[in-house]
C-alpha cells in the first residue's frame, strides 16, 4: 500500500538546493483516510486542499521554501489507520493535520506530544477533546458537525421538495447512529418523520452500499439523507448513482455531491474550512498550545440544488427554495 507521497517543489520544478537555504523549515504532515495524495495539492480539483495550501502560502509558509509537506492516505483501509498514525508520528513532524474523527482518535492514541489539528465531527462526544472552548492536550481543530440543528435543517429542506415523504433513510455507519440516535431521533419525531433502513459497517464497499439501498427500497423509504462520513465522500459517485436508480430524493452534506449529479446539499463551506485549518496551523507553529485553542465551529452554510436531477426524479422544486439556494444547477 502506498501511503505517502513526498513533494518538494519550487516554482513548479524540483528543488535543486536544500530547503535549509531558506532558513527554518516547518514540517507538516497531512493525513486522510482515503483521498488520493494526488488531490492534496494547491491546484487539485478539490474544495479543501487548494484553500488550505493557498492560505498557508498567504500566511508565509511556502512549500519548497520554508514548508515541508508529507502527504499520507490510508486508501480507505480502515484496519491500517492505526498503523498509518504510528508511522506518521515516528517521523516527528511539527504539526499533523488529520482529516476525520477516526484518524484523529488514532493520532491521539499514538502521540501526546506532536500538535494535532483535526477535521472532526463531534469532538467532545467522540472523546477527542475535553471541551470545545478548551480542548486540552495536544489537539485542536475544526468541527464539521454543528449538531441537531444542522440535521434538522437538512430534513426540513428535503421535505420541501418531497412534502408527502414521512419515511426517511439515513446513510450512516452504525457507530454514528448509536452516538447520535437520541438527539436525531427526537428531531425526527418532532418533524413527524420515521427513520427506516440499516446502517453500514466500517469499512464499507460497493456491495455494502448496494445492500443498504436495496433495504431502503424494501422498507419503502421515500427519501434519504446522506451523512458526511469519509466513506460516503469517497463513494459519492456510487451513492448518487444508487439514489438515481432507486428513485430516492437525497440531500447531501457538501456541494461536491450536487456538482457530481446529486439532488441537493446543505452544509459547511469547505474552502472556508481549509482556510481556518491553515490559520490554526499558523497559531501552533507560532507557539500556541493546541489544547488552549478553541475548536472552530462553522456558522456559514450553503444550499445547492440540481434542477436537472430534480426533473429526472419527477420533482418540482418550490420557487421559495430556489430563491433561498446559494447555487442552482440548471
Amino acid at each position: 500500500m502506498r501511503r505517502r507521497e513526498f513533494v518538494t517543489l519550487i516554482g513548479g520544478a524540483a528543488a535543486a538546493w536544500p530547503l535549509a537555504a531558506f532558513g527554518k523549515t516547518h514540517r507538516l504532515a497531512i493525513v486522510v483516510m482515503s483521498v488520493p495524495v494526488t488531490l492534496m495539492t494547491e491546484t487539485a480539483d478539490d474544495p479543501l486542499f487548494p484553500a488550505l495550501l493557498k492560505e498557508l502560502r498567504r500566511l508565509g509558509y511556502v512549500e519548497g521554501q520554508n514548508l515541508l509537506i508529507e502527504r499520507y492516505s490510508g486508501e480507505g483501509r480502515a484496519s491500517q489507520y492505526p498503523v498509518l498514525a504510528r508511522d506518521v508520528v515516528s517521523r516527528n513532524p511539527d504539526v499533523i493535520i488529520s482529516i476525520t474523527n477516526n484518524l484523529t482518535l488514532d493520532f491521539k492514541a499514538a502521540t501526546t506530544a506532536i500538535p494535532i489539528v483535526g477535521v472532526i465531527g463531534v469532538p467532545v462526544e467522540e472523546g477527542i477533546v475535553a471541551s470545545l472552548a478548551r480542548p486540552g492536550g495536544n489537539i485542536t481543530g475544526v468541527s464539521v458537525d454543528v449538531g441537531r440543528e444542522q440535521w434538522g435543517k437538512r430534513f426540513q429542506l428535503l421535505q420541501q421538495i418531497v412534502p408527502q415523504a414521512v419515511r426517511f433513510g439515513v446513510l450512516e455507519s452504525r457507530p454514528v447512529r448509536e452516538r447520535q440516535w437520541g438527539a436525531s431521533q427526537r428531531e425526527l419525531e418532532r418533524m413527524g418523520i420515521t427513520r427506516v433502513g440499516p446502517t453500514f459497517d466500517h469499512p464499507v464497499d460497493e456491495d455494502g452500499y448496494r445492500r443498504v439501498f436495496a433495504t431502503l427500497t424494501r422498507e419503502r423509504a421515500e427519501a434519504v439523507l446522506v451523512n458526511d462520513e469519509e466513506e460516503n465522500i469517497a463513494n459519492l459517485k456510487l451513492i448518487i448513482d444508487l439514489a438515481e436508480k432507486t428513485g430516492l430524493p437525497a440531500i447531501y452534506p457538501y456541494k461536491m455531491f450536487v456538482q457530481a449529479g446529486g439532488l441537493m446539499s446543505y452544509g459547511i463551506i469547505i474552502p472556508d474550512l481549509g482556510r481556518r485549518l491553515a490559520n490554526l496551523v499558523d497559531q501552533v507553529l507560532k507557539g500556541e498550545k493546541p489544547g488552549d485553542i478553541p475548536i472552530f465551529q462553522p456558522t456559514k452554510f450553503e444550499l445547492m440544488i440540481n434542477l436537472k436531477t430534480a426533473r429526472s426524479l419527477g420533482l418540482t422544486v418550490p420557487a421559495t427554495l430556489l430563491v433561498a439556494a446559494d447555487e442552482v444547477i440548471e
